[in-house]
This record gives C-alpha cells, sequence and structure tokens, in this order.
C-alpha cells in the first residue's frame, strides 16, 4: 500500500501537494494541456486548496491560450475528448487512432482561429488524392473535426465552423464512393466454404465461417460467444456480448475486452440453422477431446472458440487467415479452370465483416418483412439494414424479372 504524504502538523496530503521543509510554503503541482509541469503556491493548506479548486472549476491549464484563439485543432481535440467522459473504451480508441493517424502530425497543428473553410476542403482533397483514401474514412475524420471545431464556436474562440458543408462538397466534386462492402455471389459463397472443408490446413476455420455465414454475427459477437449463450434445446443464439481487440495506454498494446453492444438492438436472439448447429457440435466435440477454453476476460468464461495458443481468437487473425484462404484458392482455381477450358470463379479481397453483409443479402433474398431482418442484423435503424447490408445482386434482379414476366399479364 502507497504511503500518505502529510504535512508538518500531520495532516494528510493529496496527490501533487507537498509541504517544503525550508519555508513551511505548500505547493500544488500539476501538468499543462501542453504536457508542461507548472506549480501553484501558498502559505498555508486552506489558502492552496482553494487555488485547487478554482484552477479545476476554471479549467485554468490552458484557458488563456485558449481564449486568445492560439490554441491548435489538436488542443481543442483533446479538450472535446477529455469531455466524453461516457464514451466508450472502444469508440475512444478507435477515436484516438483515427486522430493520431491523419490530423494531429499535419492539420493539428494549424491554429484553429487561423482555419477556413477552404482550409479544411483543401485537407479533406489532399487525403483523397495523395493518400487515395476511401471516403467513408474520410467520413471518420470528419465526425471528430466537427464536433471539435463545434466546440470552440460554442465556447466563442471562433464564430463558424469551418467544416459545415465540406463533405457535402467533396463528395459532390469528387468521383469516390463510399465503401460499400459488397456481399460474396452465391458462386463465390459455395466456392469459399468448399475450399475451407476440404483442405488439410484451413479446415479448422469451418464452423467459425459456417458461424458467420448462417447468423450474420459481427466477427466480435462471433468470437465472443460462450457455451452459455447457445440453447440447442430451443434452437436459438443469445448475442448480449461482444468481444473487442483495441490498444491501451501509451505503449498502445491491444488488449482483448468485453463490450455491451451499442444499442440495445444489439441484444437479440438468432435462430440457429442446422449447419451453424453442426458447428456448434464440432466444436464442442473438439473441447471435450482437448479440454475446455478456460480463458476468462473481463470475469467472462466458457468461451466457444479457441486457437492453438489455448486463446480466443482476435479478428486480425480471423482476417489474415481469410486473406491465406482466398489466395490459395483463388491459384487452385486459375490453374484448374484453364485445364478445364471454362471460366475460373475467383474469389475477390474480403473480411470477416463481408460474411455478415453476405449473409444479409441471402437473408434480404428470402425474406420480406423488413422488421425481421432489422431483428437478426441487430441494427437500431432500418435505414441502415437497407442502405448498407442489403444489396440487389445481379442474379436475383434477374430471377425477379423471370417470376414477374410470367405472372404479370398486364400487356
Amino acid at each position: 500500500m502507497a504511503k500518505t504524504r502529510k504535512d508538518l502538523r500531520g495532516r494528510a496530503l493529496r496527490k501533487g501537494e507537498m509541504q517544503r521543509s525550508s519555508d513551511k510554503r505548500y505547493s500544488y503541482c500539476y501538468t499543462d494541456p501542453l504536457g508542461r509541469r507548472k506549480y501553484i503556491y501558498a502559505n498555508d493548506l486552506v489558502t492552496l486548496r482553494e487555488k485547487e479548486a478554482e484552477l479545476t472549476k476554471n479549467q485554468l491549464d490552458g484557458l488563456d491560450i485558449y481564449i486568445a484563439g492560439k490554441a491548435t485543432v489538436n488542443f481543442v481535440f483533446d479538450r472535446y475528448m477529455k469531455l466524453k467522459a461516457n464514451l466508450r473504451q472502444t469508440t475512444r480508441s478507435n477515436y484516438l487512432y483515427i486522430y493520431d493517424r491523419f490530423v494531429r502530425n499535419t492539420f493539428g497543428n494549424k491554429k484553429i482561429a487561423d482555419i477556413r473553410f477552404s482550409d479544411v476542403l483543401q485537407f479533406y482533397n489532399c487525403l483523397l488524392q495523395q493518400q487515395e483514401m476511401q471516403i467513408n474514412t474520410l467520413e471518420s475524420i470528419h465526425t471528430l473535426l466537427r464536433p471539435t471545431f463545434q466546440l470552440a464556436v460554442r465556447d466563442g474562440i471562433i464564430r463558424n465552423n469551418p467544416t459545415d458543408g465540406v463533405l457535402a462538397e467533396v463528395k459532390k466534386n469528387s468521383d469516390h464512393q463510399s465503401g460499400i462492402r459488397h456481399a460474396l455471389t452465391v458462386a463465390q459463397q459455395r466456392a469459399f466454404m468448399e475450399h475451407v472443408a476440404n483442405h488439410p490446413v484451413y479446415f479448422h476455420w469451418w464452423p467459425l465461417f459456417t458461424i458467420l455465414l448462417g447468423t450474420g454475427c459481427r466477427i466480435g459477437e462471433a468470437l465472443g460467444l460462450r457455451w452459455e449463450d447457445i440453447d440447442c434445446e430451443n434452437r436459438v443464439i443469445h448475442i448480449n456480448h461482444s468481444l473487442v481487440y483495441y490498444p491501451v495506454g501509451e505503449s498502445r498494446t491491444s488488449v482483448q475486452h468485453i463490450s455491451k453492444p451499442k444499442t440495445k438492438a444489439g441484444e437479440r436472439t438468432i435462430p440457429m440453422l442446422d449447419s451453424v448447429q453442426d458447428a456448434f457440435e464440432m466444436l464442442r466435440e473438439e473441447q471435450l477431446e482437448n479440454g475446455w477454453n478456460d480463458v476468462e476476460i473481463d470475469g467472462m468464461h466458457g468461451f466457444i472458440f479457441c486457437n492453438r495458443f489455448g486463446n480466443v481468437p482476435n479478428p486480425q487473425s480471423v482476417n489474415r487467415a481469410i486473406k491465406r484462404i482466398v489466395s490459395d484458392y483463388n491459384a487452385t482455381e486459375e490453374i484448374s479452370a484453364k485445364r478445364e477450358h471454362r471460366e475460373a470463379v475467383l474469389l475477390p479481397d474480403f473480411s470477416a465483416h463481408h460474411l455478415r453483409h453476405t449473409f444479409c443479402t441471402r437473408l434480404c433474398e428470402q425474406e420480406t418483412n423488413l422488421k425481421v431482418i432489422q431483428s437478426v442484423m441487430g441494427h437500431k435503424d432500418i435505414k441502415t439494414t437497407m442502405d448498407i447490408y442489403a444489396e440487389a445482386t445481379e442474379e436475383k434482379k434477374q430471377e425477379s424479372f423471370e417470376r414477374l414476366a410470367a405472372t404479370w399479364n398486364v400487356f
């Protein structure tokens, strides 16, 4: 246990407080937003505590710089993030990663009072053209910069938000399209799964990919599943948490944590297809033979998925496996297609999240009740389901018109 520091009268001192033995004066040490160590002094402890309260109340650690309009974008962004007290740790980590990577060392060093609409527009265009950034990544950056400038507007540091209307202008004048994750076609989906199932090295991935393609779970939701979340009697899967893997601390070392769904819609039950139940049975038999997963994460245990090191896999390892499988399949398929004088069915580059899109597309092809689709996918807004996840494949459009031609006798 850490020893409590006391003054010469035996009173406990708070963190940062001390009493000098030379002149008996009290001091309080703190770090301002620019990383500089500063001190405040008083002849007695009561006065020092009053100064500390005033420091906290008025946020004097940089207020003069802020009011004078000399603060940089970085300064205001850091201030904005400190005010987001209830932000989820995963979201906070993602925000900091995006900002630090694309903004902090360049645009972030500009003084916020000097920035105009054209400066923001030029910065966005530079990201799109020189760094070949996708428009959806730019949208994520805009999601951070706009409230940062808005905070300065509300504090009276600047009059107008220079980011207003910039993204719309960029989209209007840019050929970049929002990044849409296209679902695999039925042929691609079957080719991928058959290759995994029959491959001597990659076959152990079959249960996970079957569950992803048969439930539409997000990768974190699937990896976070425990045996108690599976109700084989009623053939349903309970989704009420997710496994997240994000960097923490100054070292940015990534660790696994359990996260609750962002919205109430994320907590749901998903009916279990036969193939999905078979996948769970395979995993159960494997753990019965090799031993149960004893990993504990944030108090939770009994996880279904386990890698060869005895740990729960992280999403990056799954995406790396997909990349290797796709590369192996395409190389084999090209040779086979040439030998058999047919057109090769090649797989595109995709991630685990594309499997969620693929499931949703297959579901939309069979199910017409939008509320059912929304519930299974765990979307708060039905617009998300229809605009982002569900896409009309060329095959289904053709089938739809063939049925229409056969039944719609109005000409």
